[in-house]
């Protein structure tokens, strides 16, 4: 697949970036340049390599899940300038 500058302008179009012409042949050579190298990884042989979800073979490192007593809703309504009974009041920011 070839990319031309009507493709160039079109997406530039679409990203609402003005390009000039030297610009336009530029965004054309490297996004052919991408284009080919992708085709290029098609070619390869990947009948006998297993699927993977990531490159680097990664463990969940966070702690469990594991369910606990939370803080004292009280003790931490303490610390708020203002409060109602059971949340913390802000001031409104929308009009």
């Amino acid at each position: 697949m070839s990319i031309t500058n009507k493709d160039v302008e079109y997406v530039a179009h679409l990203a609402r970036l003005t390009l000039n012409e030297n610009e336009t042949e530029k965004m054309t050579q490297e996004l052919s340049a991408i284009i080919d190298f992708a085709n290029k990884l098609s070619e390869l042989d990947t009948d006998n390599v297993e699927a993977t979800a990531h490159v680097l073979d990664l463990k969940n490192v966070f702690r469990k899940d594991v369910v606990q007593d939370s803080y004292d809703r009280e003790e931490i309504l303490k610390n708020a300038p203002t409060h109602d009974e059971a949340c913390f009041k802000v001031p409104k920011i929308v009009e």
